[in-house]
C-alpha cells in the first residue's frame, strides 16, 4: 500500500513547482494507481518478470526508500519546496542515469572493443559518453546503488565504468540486448558481469599446449610440403584450444556426441588436434598415394574435404564421440547436413533430451555473410521438424574472402548479423587473446545448454597466406598483408603473457614444441613407408553390417512382399477415423473412399499404396522420416498422412496409430526451402540407415534450388568419401499442360549424374511398384539414394491402381512388359516408355484399335536392367520398329541417356521437338505438341 499511496499523492498534487518532476514521470498518468501496487508486488516477488522500464522505475523507488523518511513523506515535503527532497530527486535522477549508462554498455559496448588484432582502436564510442546520460566528471567519485545491477556492491561511477569496460569493451564484445526474452538477456548479463574470469595455472598450461600443437602443425607442413594447399589455420590458431575447451566442458555437461561441420580452412589442423586423426594418415594423403582396400570405383577426395569420427576421453575422464562431417568446396552446404545428422542421432538415441548431441558449425566470415543457405539453416533452428536444441556457430573470421575485402563481402557491420534473425547472441573475440577465445566458446556452450538455442562466436583473426599457400595475397590486399607480416602469432603472444605472469619458464614452450614435432616426424617416417593411403569411413559404427553394392547387386530382385495379415493390421488406421474427434466432411469422405478401395473394390490408388508401404515398414521396426513443402497433406491433396481436427487443428497421424506399432512416422511440412531442407534430410539419412528418409519437392523442378546438394552429396558422396546414403527424393513430374515451371523434374539432369552404382533413378507407373520400391530401399544391406519421378495426374488416374495381391506377392519390377498384348507375334512396333506417358499411349492405341503396337515400361532408368530388356525384346519375334517415346522435349528427359546406355536395338524417337523451356505456356500449344509426339509413336513417317 506504500507504493499506492505514493502514486496517488504524486499524481494528485497540482502545485506549479511540481512541473519538472511530473514531466519526468508523465508516463504514470496513463495508468490507474492501483495497477502500480499490483505491479510492484510482482516486482518484489520476481523482478525479472516485470517489463524492463517498470523494473527500472521500481529500482528508483527502492533507492529513494533507503533515504531519510518514507517516500510519501519526502514527496509531500517536495511539494512544499523541501531542499532535502530536491536533493533526493537529483540523486534518484543520477541513479537512473547510471542505469541508462549500464544499458548503453550492454547494448553498444561491442562497438568499442579491441576485437580486431590488426587494428589499434580507441575503445570509445559516443553512445558510451557519460555526458550523454546527464553525468559529468564530477560524478566519477560519487557512489551509486546502480552498481548492484551489475553484481557489484555500492560503487563509484568510475568503478562501475571500469567494470563495464572490462566486461564489454576489451578483446570480447557481446551483442545480445536485441533478444526479446528478458530472462535470456538477464542471464547473459549476469554471466559476463559476475562470472569469474580467472583460469587456473593448469588450464593456462593446457591452453598453451594446444596452441603449440596448432602452430607447430602448420609450421611442420609448411616446411615438409612446400607449396601444397592446406588452407592453414595460421592467424586463427586460437580455434584449437577454444574448441578443445568447449568439447571438454560439453562432456562434463552431459553431451554424448559432437557433430562438427566446416569448410576447408583449418580442417587439417582440427582433424589432427581435435579429432585425433593420426598424422600418418594425413601425410599419406599429402603424398598423393592411391587408396588401399577399396573398390576401383572409389576415387576419394582432397584431404581437406574428408570427414572423420573418433572418441575422445577428456581430462575429467569423460568420453565423448566426435564427428567431423565430410564436405565439398561449397562452403556452407555442410551446415545443413550436420543438423540432419544431429537430429537423426537425437531421434534415435536421445529422444527425450536433445541436448546430448551438439552441432558445431564452423563458418568463414565471407561465407556466413554471403551464402543464402546460412539464413535457411538459421530459420530452421526453432522449427519442430528441424530443431536440434541449439547450434554453436564459430566463425573463423580471417577478414577476407578469397581475394575479396570484407567491405565488399557484406552490407552489415558484422558478418554474423544473420544471427539476429533468430535473436541469437553473438560474441566477437580477438583471436590474439586465446583465453578470451576459450571463454567465448565456454559461454556459447553454456548458453546452448541453458536455452537450447543457437549462439554465435565471431573469432576475428587473419589469414597468414593467400587463399591457399600458393597464392600471393599482396596483389589484392597489400596494406593488410604488411600488417600481417609484422604481426606476432597467437602462440608467441600467449607464451609471453604466461612468462610475464611466471606461469611458465623460458624452456617450457620449447619442450612442448620438441615433443610434438617428434611425434609428427615419427608419423611422417611411417607414412613414407606406407604404400597406400587408408580411408577411414565417417560414422563407421552406425554403418556396421552395410556394404557398398555394385550395379549387379542393385539389379537383384529383393523380397519386398508382405503378408495379408500385416496389411490387415495397418489398413484400419488408414480407413477409419477416431470417433471422439471431429473432422471436416471432405476428410471423412476421403477416408470412406479408402475403406471402399481396400475392403470392397480391391483397387488401391497411389496414396494407399504409398501409405501401406510406410505402414509395413513401421510395423517391422523401421522409422519413416519425411519432410518437404506441404508433404503432410501432399501438394496434390492425395496423401493426408496428417489429418487435422476441424475445431482445434489437433494433429492425428494414422500411421502412428497402427495395431503393430514398432517404429515412428515423423512427417513434417518444411519451411519454404529446398537447399537446406534437402541437406538436412541427407544428413538425417547419413546417420541412420535404419530409417526411410524422404524429401519431397512441392513440384519436381523445385529441386533446382537444391542442386548443390544433389551434385556434391547425393550423386558423388559414395565415390568421394565412401559414404552410403539412402535418401529418397520424390519429385512430381508429368506434362499436364500447366506451363513450363511445373511439368518437368529435369529427369535428364539426374541421369547425367548417374554412373557406376551411385544411385537409383525411377519413374514408376503403379502403386504396387512404388510400394515395392520404397520397401526395397530399407530391407537391403546397402543404401543408395533413390530419385523418383513421382506422378501428379496418376495419383487419381483410374488405370493407375493396384490390388492387395500385388503387394502380398511379387517384387519391384525394373521393366514391365505390356499386359494388354493378346498376340506378341502380331506386334510390329515395340515402344519403350517411362512413367505417366504410358497411359496416354495406351489410350491412343485403344482409340486407334491398333494391335501391332506394344509398350514396354522402363520403371527403373538407372541402373538400367539390360538383361530384363533383352528377355522382353526376345519375346516379340516380329518387331521391325523400335521406339523410345517420351513426353519431354527431345533435348530433355531420358532420350540422351538411352542413346548412351540402351544399345540392344536401334530405335527411333517419338517426342516433342527440342526446346529451351520444358513446356509451352499456352495449354493449347502444349496439347498440340503433346498430341504430335503421341502420333509419332504410331506413324514412323512423322
Amino acid at each position: 500500500m506504500k507504493l499506492l499511496y505514493f502514486c496517488e499523492n504524486f499524481l494528485t498534487k497540482k502545485k506549479s513547482h511540481q512541473t519538472n518532476i511530473m514531466d519526468r514521470f508523465s508516463f504514470l498518468n496513463a495508468a490507474h494507481t492501483s495497477f502500480f501496487a499490483d505491479l510492484y508486488d510482482q516486482y518484489l516477488t520476481s523482478p525479472d518478470s516485470v517489463e524492463p522500464s517498470w523494473r527500472s522505475f521500481f529500482q528508483g523507488f527502492d533507492f529513494a526508500n533507503e533515504y531519510n523518511g518514507s517516500p510519501v513523506e519526502q514527496l509531500s515535503n517536495a511539494y512544499e519546496g523541501s531542499a532535502e527532497t530536491a536533493k533526493l530527486a537529483e540523486t534518484v535522477k543520477k541513479e537512473f542515469a547510471v542505469l541508462r549508462l549500464i544499458d548503453a554498455y550492454r547494448t553498444h559496448g561491442h562497438l568499442a572493443t579491441r576485437t580486431n588484432p590488426l587494428i589499434e582502436t580507441t575503445g570509445t564510442n559516443s553512445e558510451l559518453s557519460i555526458e550523454k546520460y546527464g553525468l559529468s566528471q564530477a560524478d566519477l567519485n560519487v557512489t551509486f546503488d546502480a552498481a548492484l545491477s551489475i553484481n557489484l556492491p555500492k560503487s563509484t561511477l568510475q568503478q562501475i565504468i571500469d567494470h563495464l569496460v572490462n566486461t564489454y569493451c576489451t578483446t570480447i564484445g557481446i551483442e545480445y540486448t536485441y533478444i526479446p526474452n528478458e530472462d535470456k538477456v538477464q542471464w547473459i548479463a549476469k554471466y559476463f558481469e559476475s562470472k569469474s574470469n580467472d583460469l587456473s595455472t593448469d588450464q593456462q598450461k593446457h591452453i598453451l599446449e594446444k596452441l603449440v600443437e596448432a602452430a607447430a602443425f602448420e609450421n611442420f607442413f609448411h616446411t615438409k610440403y612446400v607449396g601444397q594447399k592446406r588452407f592453414s589455420l595460421e592467424g586463427l590458431e586460437a580455434t584449437i584450444p577454444a574448441l578443445d575447451a568447449m568439447i571438454d566442458a560439453a562432456a562434463t555437461s552431459g553431451v554424448e556426441d559432437v557433430v562438427i561441420g566446416m569448410a576447408h580452412r583449418g580442417r587439417l589442423n582440427i582433424l589432427a588436434n581435435i579429432m585425433q586423426k593420426p598424422a600418418q594418415n594425413i601425410f599419406t594423403e599429402f603424398d598423393g598415394k592411391d587408396y588401399a582396400d577399396v573398390a576401383d570405383t572409389f576415387d576419394g577426395d582432397v584431404k581437406y574435404h574428408l570427414g572423420y569420427t573418433s572418441e575422445k576421453t577428456t581430462a575429467s575422464g569423460k568420453k565423448i564421440n566426435l564427428n567431423l562431417a565430410p564436405n565439398p568446396s561449397h562452403l556452407e552446404t555442410v551446415g545443413a547436413v550436420i543438423e540432419g545428422v544431429v537430429r537423426s542421432k537425437q531421434d534415435k538415441l536421445y529422444p527425450t533430451d536433445f541436448s546430448k548431441v551438439l552441432p558445431v558449425a564452423l563458418h568463414g566470415d565471407a561465407a556466413v555473410a554471403g551464402q543464402g543457405i546460412v539464413y535457411e539453416i538459421v530459420q530452421m533452428s526453432k522449427l519442430r521438424a528441424y530443431q536440434t536444441a541449439g547450434t554453436v556457430h564459430l566463425v573463423l573470421n580471417n577478414q577476407v574472402g578469397f581475394t575479396t575485402s570484407y567491405r565488399d563481402a557484406r552490407s552489415g557491420i558484422y558478418c554474423t548479423d544473420v544471427a539476429k534473425v533468430v535473436a541469437a547472441p553473438v560474441v566477437h573475440v580477438n583471436a590474439d587473446d586465446t583465453e578470451a577465445a576459450v571463454k567465448a566458446m565456454l559461454f556459447a556452450l553454456a548458453y546452448r545448454m541453458e536455452f537450447k538455442e543457437d549462439v554465435f562466436v565471431n573469432l576475428v583473426g587473419y589469414r597468414k597466406y593467400g587463399h591457399n599457400e600458393g597464392d600471393e595475397p599482396r596483389f589484392t590486399q597489400p596494406i593488410l598483408y604488411k600488417l600481417i607480416s609484422k604481426h606476432q602469432n597467437a602462440r608467441n603472444i600467449y607464451n609471453a603473457r604466461l612468462l610475464e605472469n611466471k606461469v611458465i619458464d623460458d624452456a617450457y614452450v620449447g619442450a612442448l614444441e620438441d615433443k610434438y614435432k617428434a611425434v609428427l616426424e615419427d608419423n611422417l617416417t611411417a607414412a613414407k613407408a606406407t604404400e597406400k593411403a587408408t580411408v577411414i569411413p565417417f560414422m563407421q559404427k552406425e554403418w556396421e553390417g552395410y556394404h557398398i553394392a555394385n550395379a549387379e547387386r542393385m539389379l537383384q530382385t529383393y523380397d519386398t512382399k508382405v503378408s495379408r495379415e500385416l496389411l490387415d493390421d495397418i489398413a484400419p488406421s488408414l480407413t477409419s477415423l477416431p470417433e471422439d474427434k471431429k473432422f471436416i466432411n471432405k476428410i471423412s469422405k476421403l477416408i470412406k473412399d479408402r475403406y471402399t478401395m481396400y475392403y470392397e473394390t480391391n483397387r488401391l490408388d497411389w496414396a494407399m499404396g504409398e501409405l501401406l508401404a510406410y505402414g509395413t515398414l513401421i510395423s517391422e521396426g523401421f522409422d519413416v522420416r519425411f519432410s518437404g513443402q506441404d508433404v503432410q497433406r501432399g501438394t496434390f491433396s492425395h496423401r493426408h498422412a496428417v489429418i487435422k481436427t476441424e475445431d482445434t487443428e489437433e494433429e492425428y497421424i494414422p500411421l502412428n496409430n497402427i495395431k503393430s506399432q514398432n517404429g515412428q512416422m515423423r512427417i513434417y511440412n518444411s519451411h519454404l526451402s529446398e537447399y537446406a531442407v534437402l541437406g538436412f534430410e541427407y544428413g538425417y539419412a547419413m546417420a541412420n540407415p535404419k530409417a526411410l528418409t524422404i524429401w519431397e519437392a512441392q513440384f519436381g523442378d523445385f529441386s533446382n534450388g537444391a542442386q548443390i546438394m544433389i551434385d556434391q552429396y547425393i550423386s558423388a558422396a559414395e565415390d568421394k568419401w565412401g559414404s552410403q546414403n539412402g535418401i529418397v527424393l520424390l519429385l512430381p513430374h508429368g506434362y499436364e499442360h500447366q506451363g513450363a515451371e511445373h511439368s518437368s523434374a529435369r529427369l535428364e539432369r539426374y541421369l547425367q549424374l548417374c554412373a557406376n552404382h551411385n544411385m537409383y533413378v525411377a519413374n514408376c507407373t503403379t502403386p504396387a511398384n512404388h510400394f515395392h520400391m520404397l520397401r526395397r530401399q530399407v530391407i537391403t544391406d546397402f543404401r543408395k539414394p533413390l530419385v523418383i519421378m513421382s506422378p501428379k495426374s496418376l495419383l487419381r488416374h483410374p488405370e493407375a491402381t493396384s490390388t492387395i495381391e500385388e503387394l502380398t506377392s511379387g517384387s519391384f519390377q525394373t521393366i514391365v512388359d505390356d499386359p494388354k498384348v493378346e498376340d506378341k507375334n502380331a506386334v510390329k512396333t515395340l515402344v519403350f516408355v517411362s512413367g505417366k506417358f504410358y497411359y496416354d499411349l495406351q489410350a491412343e492405341k485403344q482409340n486407334l484399335g491398333r494391335k501391332d503396337v506394344a509398350f514396354v515400361r522402363v520403371e527403373q532408368l538407372f541402373p538400367l536392367d539390360n538383361e530384363q530388356l533383352k528377355e522382353v525384346i526376345a519375346s516379340y519375334p516380329n518387331v521391325d520398329d523400335y521406339v523410345w517415346a517420351q513426353e519431354e522435349p527431345q533435348n530433355m528427359g531420358a532420350y540422351g541417356y538411352m542413346l548412351m546406355n540402351f544399345n540392344l536395338v536401334k530405335f527411333r524417337l517419338a517426342a516433342p521437338a527440342p526446346a529451351a523451356a520444358p513446356a509451352a505456356g499456352s495449354s493449347a500449344r502444349s496439347k498440340e505438341r503433346y498430341a504430335h509426339a503421341i502420333a509419332k509413336v504410331f506413324d514412323k513417317n512423322l
